[in-house]
């Protein structure tokens, strides 16, 4: 008799468990179907081609959500969802480092981290520099590079725009406080990564998802600039990879749209594969103030 209500509970208790588990199943899926809504995330071009991957992925189980992911810049990032022009506003860096922008009214959301390079026109021999060498070309100290022990070939600098986030972690971790070189200013990594590909002499920077064949990275004081290195801040230069909402405005399909690019398929997968570094590899980590620890 015991035995007998022993297996009729076992066997409810089967049931109960295979019954919560489709209900998760078909819970799974109708928050899927019920997440619905437009979409439109701007700014940081640092970031641009992780979330326009991750758009194109999201959207193939979210049918509801028209995902609109464009570039501008993360000082038009900041700008734009602080306005409530779009629900979603891309930086390479902290709202309260942009001015104009007031950090208390947005919610920071730390979806990836970027490393930045220098890279130059493959015509150019010079393959590492110093810190300072890059400051001084940067800064207008340095115009040949047969100063630097390449060949006799003036040095085009191209910088980014004033409100790029690339530029405002470039030159903190760079410059430090010194005042570039006036010259030619580009808004995007995809039009500096074509520049300086087809100008000889020419030197920028780029976050690492840009580099390709068409150039080369330069080592700065012997430090390849790897992920690896980024991840122990032995490369100094990077910053993380925010996706800001606004805090007064509730949008579930921007909110499930972060939080699959912070999920661990996309950081294991996606996140690797374009050349970015998931924040959960780092070693350290980093302030608004640009002061780096490391994470115990």
């Amino acid at each position: 008799m015991k035995l007998t209500k022993f297996v009729t509970a076992a066997v409810a208790l089967g049931a109960l468990t295979l019954g919560l588990a489709a209900c998760g199943s078909t819970n799974t899926k109708a928050d899927s179907a019920n997440v619905s809504g437009k979409v439109t995330a701007v700014g940081s071009t640092a970031l641009q081609p992780l979330v326009e991957q991750a758009a194109k992925d999201f959207q193939t189980t979210h049918t509801k959500v028209n995902l609109s992911v464009q570039g501008g810049g993360s000082g038009t990032g900041l700008s734009q969802v602080q306005s409530g022009s779009v629900q979603i506003g891309n930086s390479d860096i902290f709202a309260d480092q942009q001015t104009g922008i007031t950090a208390s009214k947005l919610k920071d959301h730390k979806v990836a981290v970027v490393g930045m390079t220098p890279v130059v026109n493959k015509d150019v021999d010079v393959k590492s520099l110093t810190m300072d060498q890059l400051k001084q070309i940067f800064t207008g100290k340095v115009t040949n590079w047969k100063q630097l022990g390449g060949k006799d070939e003036a040095i085009t600098v191209i910088n980014r725009a004033a409100g790029s986030g690339t530029r405002a972690t470039f030159e903190n971790a760079v410059l430090k406080g010194a005042t570039a070189i006036k010259t030619q200013e580009q808004d995007s990594n995809g039009t500096v990564q074509k520049i300086v590909s087809t100008t000889p002499g020419a030197i920028s920077y780029l976050a690492f998802s840009y580099v390709n064949d068409s150039l080369r990275a330069l080592n700065i004081d012997g430090v390849k600039p790897t992920a690896a290195n980024v991840e122990t801040n032995k490369w100094k230069i990077w910053s993380y990879e925010h996706m800001y909402t606004l805090k007064s405005k509730d949008n579930k399909a921007a909110d499930a749209f972060i939080k699959y690019v912070q999920s661990s398929k996309v950081q294991k997968s996606l996140v690797k594969k374009l050349g970015y570094i998931s924040i959960a590899n780092m070693k350290v980590q980093m302030d608004a103030h640009n002061k780096v620890t490391t994470i115990k």
